[in-house]
């Protein structure tokens, strides 16, 4: 595994989430600056203002081939171009505070309201539509394009994970472990939802019908916190906030864990680059590349996880 690090601020600015841009680049949202970064092929870090009380958060590929941000702080959703123009759509008024956003199958954005209990969902064009949650403090967090047509979320407080069509339609589906707090999803190269259970120290596998397998993770006070498909290698990536590792798990439930090479680097965000490296964002200020190896070593299968209480 190597590994390489690259300065992209100082250790307050808050590199959060990261994705991979159509340009070749990869975006990641500053959260405490109130910025949006770039980090080019060539190391080469852009950094652009979007509002220092703003809070940018979540951060994905629109179909425009834009990138789009959710403002957790100021109730709105961002765009920027690859030439760095940005524009603000605010949300409507009783909107909650944007986190986690994808790109649907429909064309727009769907993206969670954290303390509201609704998903929202933005066209390019900024007309917003709200959907509420049959849940109450739930606190939706991360959502992801499922196999199915659908958009999948984590809800953190709720101790589920929900579905919600593209014509509004929603279903909730409890996990087996309490206190499990599920924040990052993907969805995965074998046709299930992964997500991570930053309280239980787990990585939970959900199936379009609702089907959910854990699978716990060989320090489970790592806090696990995003996490990202490689459909070359057949594997997801996370990371563990709280024990400075990126991790890997195939479909069978086999993890690999690397070290990072500085203390208390704190990973959050995590996505596979154009090059096929992996990036994970650290609020130290750092954008982490690491090129795996191939193969990958071979592991025994982890058992998994029976249902545990908090």
């Amino acid at each position: 595994m190597g590994m390489q690090s690259f300065e992209v601020s100082d250790g307050k600015a808050g590199p959060y989430a990261i994705a991979a841009g159509p340009d070749g680049a990869l975006w990641f949202t500053l959260v405490h600056a109130g910025e949006i970064g770039r980090l080019a092929a060539d190391g080469t870090v852009d950094r652009y203002p979007v509002g220092q009380a703003s809070g940018p958060s979540g951060i994905a590929v629109g179909p425009d081939g834009a990138l789009w941000f959710t403002l957790m702080r100021e109730s709105a959703i961002g765009r920027i171009g690859p030439d760095g123009r940005v524009r603000r759509f605010d949300l409507p008024p009783g909107a909650g505070s944007p986190f986690g956003i994808a790109a649907g199958p429909d064309g727009a954005l769907w993206f969670t309201e954290l303390d509201t209990d609704r998903i929202g969902r933005i066209t390019v064009d900024g007309e917003v539509t709200e959907f509420p949650l049959p849940v109450t403090g739930g606190y939706p967090s991360m959502i992801t394009a499922g196999p199915d047509g659908a958009l999948w979320f984590t809800l953190n407080q709720a101790n589920a994970v929900g579905r919600i069509a593209v014509d509004g339609g929603i279903a909730v589906h409890p996990l087996p472990t309490g206190g499990a707090a599920p924040v990052g999803i993907a969805a995965g190269p074998d046709g299930a939802l992964w997500f991570v259970e930053i309280g239980a120290g787990a990585i939970g596998r959900i199936t379009v019908d609702g089907r959910v397998t854990e699978y716990p993770l060989p320090d489970r006070a790592a806090r696990p916190h995003a996490i990202t498909a490689d459909r070359e290698r057949g594997r997801l990536w996370f990371t563990e906030w709280a024990a400075d590792r990126i991790g890997s798990i195939g479909p069978d439930g086999r993890i690999e864990e690397y070290e990072l090479p500085t203390p208390s680097s704190e990973p959050h965000g995590i996505a596979v680059g154009p090059d096929g490296a992996v990036y994970a964002a650290l609020e130290i200020g750092e954008i982490l590349r690491l090129e795996p190896l191939e193969p990958l070593e071979p592991l025994e299968p982890l058992e998994p996880l029976e249902p545990l209480e908090p």
